[in-house]
């Protein structure tokens, strides 16, 4: 397995070894022995898929009081998946980092806890999986505006689909602070 850094320090990109011949291929999708090397102790409870035309916009979306990290990747299609860090006094607070996800470089990407998450369709249709670290609570849902000017997240598609929920998430300044997750550390 293949790890590749990102701008944001806790977040990485996982490119898995390919066994493949003229009947195809086979790769692992999760190793939690291997990804405890790393010091990913990771523990999911909750697996997820999602399927999306061109030009959908999922995010960006996160939950407090309960935040969830996300090993996510794409099955089928592609798409451009980003992380934002939204804790409380970290010194990476507001910055993001993108990473391109198709079935093709069956590339797995980790958003820890904390962070905020969403992607965008660039494939007729893309299939989207997640694997979670902790269930979904519809009480400690929660999202951040994926146009939000302070951020200025370079999205490669400008005209996008979104859900009514999404259409009115706020600029990330504009979130309570008891609203946001915190920094390990931090007060």
């Amino acid at each position: 397995m293949n790890v590749i850094k990102t701008d944001l320090d806790e977040c990485v990109v996982f490119e898995p070894r390919v066994f493949g011949d003229d009947r195809g291929w086979f790769y692992e999708t999760f190793n939690s022995d291997k990804l405890a090397e790393l010091g990913l102790n990771l523990d999911f409870k909750q697996g997820n898929t999602s399927s999306s035309i061109r030009g959908t916009l999922r995010g960006l979306h996160y939950q407090w009081p309960r935040p969830q990290g996300k090993f996510v990747s794409v099955v089928e299609g592609e798409v451009w998946d980003v992380a934002v860090d939204i804790r409380r006094g970290s010194p990476q607070f507001g910055k993001w980092t993108a990473v391109l996800l198709s079935a093709e470089n069956k590339r797995h990407f980790w958003i820890p806890e904390g962070f905020a998450h969403g992607f965008v369709a660039l494939s007729e249709r893309a299939v989207f999986t997640y694997l979670c670290t902790d269930t979904y609570q519809p009480e400690y849902d929660a999202n951040v505006a994926w146009d939000d000017p302070d951020l200025a997240i370079d999205w490669p598609i400008k005209d996008v689909l979104l859900s009514p929920k999404d259409e009115k998430a706020p600029r990330l300044k504009d979130i309570a602070e008891d609203r946001l997750p915190i920094y390990p550390g931090a007060r």
